[in-house]
């Protein structure tokens, strides 16, 4: 029997409703890969959207991530099926694709992800619906593209009201929250306990896993946030960032030692949206 792939595992788990976890890499150091070993993470985000980063650099750290049985998952700033297609090629397990607010994007990202390589009319015809795939030609595309994820960023208050016809498009294995850019879509923003956002939170997890597509969020404040709304169905946790984590980190170690030397505590890290 033929062993799954990690990211095949990864959009099972996804679709059945089992927590995924997963953390956003926005160093390009080789220290930045030897930190995550033993972590017992299921994917990371390389965020291209926000993050410089060459495709050399991208490139190793897919192909990297890989090896470890980590799913690198590359973040690309719209719905464009070319940088899919690219990030894919450079060794990605997957595409999360930012702010999408229309089922037609996902349709063209389905195209680059999972029904490669077909391309041109034929493509065309197919992601609307004029045309299927049969025989040796089908067999040849599902098989060369089982590993291939497709998630997007939903982000806004136009992305809610399109939900149901982005969740409907064949192919979709997560939707993922954009908490700041939602947060500022409902006009509150960065207030992450603001009753519109949880509601506009409420609405997405519900109607995605209501589809068996797998929901999550990236990057909230506080790990009590991540833990509520896993227990109300979210299942893909992208739990902060390296330099958000490390930020954190050196304050509240800094501010221990000002306080046991009898000084007085620094700034608040605050909390770094991306």
């Amino acid at each position: 029997m033929k062993t799954r792939t990690a990211e095949q595992q990864m959009i099972e788990a996804l679709h059945e409703g089992r927590q995924v976890y997963g953390t956003v890499i926005a160093s390009t150091s080789p220290k930045s890969i030897e930190g995550l070993v033993g972590l017992d993470l299921d994917c990371v985000m390389l965020d291209t959207e926000h993050i410089p980063m060459l495709w050399d650099d991208l490139g190793w750290l897919c192909r990297t991530y890989r090896s470890m049985g980590i799913v690198p998952l590359v973040r690309i700033p719209r719905a464009d099926p070319f940088e899919a297609c690219r990030a894919l090629d450079m060794g990605a397990g997957g595409i999360v694709a930012a702010y999408i607010e229309s089922a037609e994007e996902v349709k063209l990202l389905r195209g680059a992800t999972k029904l490669r390589p077909l391309k041109g009319r034929k493509l065309d015809d197919l992601l609307h619906g004029k045309t299927v795939l049969e025989g040796e030609l089908a067999e040849y595309v599902e098989a060369r593209n089982a590993s291939n994820l497709l998630i997007v960023n939903i982000e806004s208050v136009a992305a809610i009201h399109a939900l149901d016809e982005i969740l409907a498009v064949p192919g979709l294995d997560a939707v993922l929250i954009g908490p700041h850019d939602l947060s500022c879509s409902v006009g509150h923003p960065e207030q992450y306990d603001h009753p519109a956002f949880e509601a506009a939170v409420a609405e997405i997890v519900q109607k995605a896993r209501a589809r068996n597509v797998g929901a999550g969020i990236h990057n909230l404040p506080r790990v009590e946030q991540e833990i509520r709304w896993s227990r109300e169905g979210m299942n893909l946790i992208m739990h902060r960032t390296d330099f958000t984590l490390f930020r954190r980190g050196l304050n509240d170690n800094l501010n221990a030692i000002r306080a046991a030397l009898g000084q007085e505590a620094g700034k608040s890290a605050g909390h770094l949206t991306i």
